[in-house]
């Protein structure tokens, strides 16, 4: 019988560059399951636990950490090591008092610890929409939530005033909407992917080039003006962030 599916396992050679992990320590590495964070811009649980946070010694320590419930991501208890995190995810350790937010860099991602007022949302951008019954729309986010909006008048809908690339603001107790950012000039936006990942910049111009995707173009805090794919621009506010920042990413 042919083999069906990808490999379940990893080896720490071709692991993503970014995974904060000793290449040549032992032969195998973790994999993230499918979910709702793709392979190279995610970590599995066991790696957050064991390598960045420094809870374990090594992965059974990790597996009872895990398997004891000591774990949420994004409110939710997560048992399972191969669990995959990625941007904007919410990491709590209730036992420890401590709560991070899963942000890019340039290293990779960063855990940036944050207050607890912060606990009770998410940000995620739009990365597809698709119109269904009755005038309403289906928002794909990045994070793998699809969320519904309903029309009130299916002939002229009023509620769809979202678009690609927008960033909303997602409370965590019941998936609501709390606050809506489009991508448009005058919005801060952190950078999550390229050369330049990690850099919060202020955007300063939207363009299309042909038949390829949008490029934006930024000035980061230091006034220094770059380009980049729309795809790596993620929106946290206007004016001001919509989040908590490390130092290093406003200065």
């Amino acid at each position: 019988m042919a083999k069906k599916g990808g490999s379940k396992h990893l080896k720490r050679l071709p692991a993503p560059a970014n995974w904060p992990i000793r290449r040549k320590e032992s032969k195998w590495v973790a994999k993230p399951r499918p979910g709702p964070h793709p392979l190279k811009s995610s970590l599995p649980l066991l790696l957050v636990i064991r390598e960045v946070l420094g809870l374990a010694k090594d992965q059974r320590e990790a597996k009872i950490i895990l398997s004891g419930g000591h774990v949420k991501v994004d409110g939710k208890v997560r048992h399972g090591y191969d669990y995959p995190v990625g941007i904007m995810d919410l990491i709590e350790v209730p036992s420890m008092k401590k709560a991070f937010r899963v942000l890019p860099s340039n290293k990779g991602l960063h855990l940036h610890a944050i207050e607890d007022y912060e606990k009770e949302f998410k940000l995620c951008k739009v990365i597809a929409k698709t119109t269904i019954k009755k005038g309403g729309s289906q928002l794909n986010l990045h994070d793998g939530k699809n969320i519904l909006v309903k029309a009130t008048d299916p002939n002229h809908p009023t509620e769809d005033t979202y678009g690609l690339h927008d960033m909303l603001k997602i409370g965590l107790l019941n998936n609501e909407i709390l606050a809506h950012l489009k991508l448009e000039e005058g919005v801060l936006g952190i950078v999550d992917g390229g050369k330049n990942a990690g850099i919060l910049a202020e955007v300063t111009k939207i363009r299309k080039s042909g038949l390829s995707p949008k490029s934006v173009m930024l000035k980061d805090l230091k006034g220094n003006n770059f380009e980049t794919t729309i795809n790596y621009v993620f929106p946290v506010g206007k004016g001001e962030s919509w989040i908590s920042l490390p130092e290093e990413k406003t200065e």
